[in-house]
């Protein structure tokens, strides 16, 4: 019979454990502070990678002039040994994301590449003196420059088209 009365009182003991443990997690849950809020953007200073590029870069490095200050730059680089392959990534002011791409790699490749598999949909578009060529795609969506010698220039990324084109319209190469 004792051995009877020890298992149930484990049991028992268990059960007020997992009880106690519950309330403390609910306790700490409800009433320790956290944040769910997105994290602030890093913004980064790309003026003296922009500098060396087109230095650098055998075509004319195209970045953004006159957006607004909500417009975060997040990421820069240059890579003159991989096809002087310019990147510029920006945070909008919805959320999304923007990069500026450039380089001398083959076109298939390149725009497989910096588009993330979007495929041509075959609507273009007129975008300051260029003519863009609309990309879809499951993650990124992307407007391509056309009639450019020697390099592609594409902006691509997770914002809408109207974002992506004030992008396209802001790209200056001086």
């Amino acid at each position: 019979m004792a051995g009877k009365n020890g298992k149930q009182k484990t049991a028992r003991d268990m059960i007020l454990s997992m009880g106690i443990i519950v309330l403390v997690a609910g306790f700490v849950y409800l009433f320790i502070p956290h944040d769910d809020s997105a994290p602030d953007v890093k913004a980064v200073d790309y003026r003296v990678e922009l500098l060396t590029a087109r230095r650098a870069a055998s075509y004319p490095v195209a970045a953004p002039q006159g957006l607004p200050d909500a417009w975060k730059a997040t990421s820069v680089r240059f890579q003159g040994d991989k096809f002087d392959a310019w990147h510029l990534g920006f945070h909008d002011p919805e959320g999304e994301y923007v990069a500026v791409e450039q380089s001398t790699q083959r076109r298939p490749v390149f725009l497989d590449e910096a588009t993330q598999g979007a495929q041509e949909t075959g609507k273009t578009e007129k975008i300051g003196d260029g003519t863009w060529t609309r990309y879809e795609g499951g993650r990124y969506d992307a407007l391509v420059l056309e009639g450019t010698k020697g390099s592609t220039t594409v902006v691509t990324g997770t914002a809408s088209f109207a974002q992506l084109t004030k992008m396209a319209e802001a790209l200056r190469t001086k």
